[in-house]
């Protein structure tokens, strides 16, 4: 984030504390459901080798709590601009030019959740409709799946934010503007 960045307008403003704390949120989200597969697994291990009794569903719960946790964990990694670009290219771009690349970036990303949120509401109904259930007694397969639509819901309200705040013309929190790299030593060098 730059030192000079001029103040947000009052809509960019609202945007950004929308998109800040949907993020937040959902990283708080997603801390719990690290911290419960943490629980869980070490249960598990002390239960197999300490007592002799193995949890098979234990591994099936850790495996849908990080998908949670990775779809919870999205929204913020957007806010911050931490996801996977092509840094490349916009580093080089000036002006005008790098502010519609990031525009359309933060677009691609709004597009890429609805269809993940269109598709995440369709498996939900389709499991609900059909009463599919999981391996683990009680537990319906639209509970699991609902991680989607969350998870892609929330990325879409800070992408849109986001691409609205750089339509006005505005730089969204924590836009990178090439004072980030990391410092390049003899070691990354290989010298």
């Amino acid at each position: 984030m730059s030192a000079t960045r001029p103040p947000l307008s009052p809509l960019a403003r609202q945007l950004s504390a929308v998109a800040s704390v949907t993020a937040q949120a959902a990283g708080a989200l997603g801390a719990v459901a690290t911290l419960l597969c943490l629980v869980l697994v070490a249960y598990s291990v002390g239960a197999r080798y300490l007592a002799g009794l193995p949890q098979p569903w234990i591994d099936k719960a850790a495996g849908w709590l990080v998908v949670g946790l990775v779809l919870l964990a999205a929204p913020e990694a957007q806010r911050r601009f931490e996801h996977i670009g092509v840094d490349v290219l916009t580093e080089r771009l000036k002006g005008r030019a790098a502010r519609i690349m990031r525009l359309l970036g933060t677009l691609s990303v709004a597009l890429v959740a609805g269809i993940l949120l269109s598709a995440g509401l369709e498996a939900v109904e389709f499991s609900r409709m059909i009463g599919i259930m999981t391996e683990i007694e009680g537990v319906p397969v639209w509970w699991i799946q609902a991680m989607l639509p969350l998870g892609a819901a929330l990325l879409l309200v800070v992408s849109l934010a986001q691409s609205v705040i750089l339509a006005l013309g505005q730089d969204p929190d924590f836009l990178p503007d090439g004072s980030e790299e990391l410092p390049r030593d003899t070691l990354a060098r290989g010298e």
